[in-house]
């Protein structure tokens, strides 16, 4: 049952764990929905009770947006691994397709008048050399990741934060004395 059908636009669902994730309270957009889910009090609420209605309901709201959220990713990212499967298969059957491609030179070198255990000694030295060209342009690659340092130096900042005492000032703060 895709989300949006469920918890959040039925009151008689406001309780029910729809496929398993977490349900969003039933935010009442009528006075028969009131009613229904007994938040109704009447015509003559206070300003607490609306303030506390509308806060309620500011919170139904950003937990129903983040459930909503939740869900679409959850789904895309299912299809991307569904995706994904797909390319892995085709790169396994090309991978072992290629064996056949460097056999087929190494009988072509054969055919051209060298000797059967020098082309596919040729072949086997160019297979170790594409190897190790490739295995290079990699490691320069993965040389070049560096720390997420402004992450690093926000954690740091918000730690420190956290952990001053209410009576400093903040660094770059002016007191007024």
């Amino acid at each position: 049952m895709p989300w949006h059908d469920g918890s959040v636009t039925r009151p008689e669902d406001q309780f029910k764990d729809n496929d398993g994730g977490a349900s969003v309270p039933y935010i009442p957009l009528t006075d028969d929905d009131k009613a229904l889910t007994g938040n109704g009090a009447g015509g003559d609420q206070s300003i607490g009770s609306l303030v506390r209605d509308a806060s309620q309901h500011l919170s139904t709201l950003v937990r129903a947006e983040v459930e909503l959220a939740k869900t679409e990713v959850v789904g895309e990212v299912k299809k991307g691994v569904k995706g994904s499967i797909f390319f892995i298969v085709a790169l396994v059957i090309a991978l072992y397709s290629s064996f056949f491609l460097f056999f087929a030179l190494a009988e072509l070198l054969a055919d051209v008048g060298l000797p059967r255990s020098a082309a596919f000694g040729i072949v086997f030295g160019l297979m170790l050399l594409a190897a190790a060209l490739f295995g290079f342009l990699g490691w320069r690659k993965v040389r070049k990741i560096k720390a997420p340092e402004r992450t690093i130096a926000s954690v740091k900042e918000t730690s420190a934060t956290f952990k001053r005492k209410p009576a400093e000032p903040q660094p770059g703060e002016l007191t007024s004395r």
